[in-house]
């Protein structure tokens, strides 16, 4: 038996923001994600700290990085300003170390909103939402318009996993496509380090995540 793995969002409602964050408590597999972003922020933006999440979202991720690095420059960009107030409570002392910029990442001029330029772009769970191939891929094509040469790019998202006779929503598809997507906007050897919770039988919107890495 198959049907359809997808979630609906209500980024804007308060309430429904402070819901969905409530029931998002990272489990182990989602924390071995942030520790394997972190890894390559480390690898690859040591001399030069400065981060960039698209997605901040409830500021989970970004708790997680800035309690374990008190060197980095965090901004975090969401479209939903409820986001941001569910982060700063998420973040708690941690919020004066993070910039807060409000951008709409389907405005190809997102990357003029930013406050200074970041050497690694990062982001979890967030590009599906944008809900069609295309948008993931110009959300790529500026990444790699911004990333300085030796930047990198991690995104650890919801894909649709080989094998599955499922069908998905449009931002959720295959690793290769995403790899594809990356070389064709300029990165030479876009990688995807691991498949998190996969499940091909019967799959819930919350399984089969990837860490796709790219750097310029």
């Amino acid at each position: 038996m198959a049907g359809f793995v997808g979630a609906q969002h209500g980024s804007h409602d308060a309430a429904f923001v402070q819901g969905w964050a409530d029931r998002f408590v990272p489990s182990p597999p989602r924390l071995a994600l942030f520790d394997m972003v972190h890894d390559q922020i480390r690898r690859h933006a040591a001399g030069d700290p400065d981060v960039l999440e698209l997605g901040l979202g409830p500021g989970y991720m970004a708790r997680h990085i800035l309690e374990r690095d008190a060197g980095l420059r965090y901004e975090g960009l969401d479209f939903s300003t409820v986001f941001f107030d569910v982060a700063r409570r998420t973040l708690g002392g941690l919020a004066p170390r993070v910039t807060f910029t409000q951008a709409d990442l389907m405005d190809q001029s997102w990357p003029t909103r930013l406050a200074r330029r970041p050497r690694a772009i990062i982001s979890t769970w967030a590009l599906h939402d944008l809900g069609s191939q295309q948008a993931v891929a110009d959300v790529y094509a500026r990444c790699f318009e911004t990333l300085p040469p030796g930047g990198v790019l991690v995104n650890g998202d919801f894909i649709k996993p080989d094998g599955t006779a499922w069908t998905y929503e449009p931002g959720r598809f295959e690793v290769a496509r995403h790899l594809e997507m990356l070389r064709r906007v300029g990165f030479a050897d876009p990688q995807s380090l691991h498949h998190f919770e996969v499940e091909t039988d019967t799959p819930t919107a919350a399984q089969n995540y990837a860490c796709l890495v790219a750097v310029k």
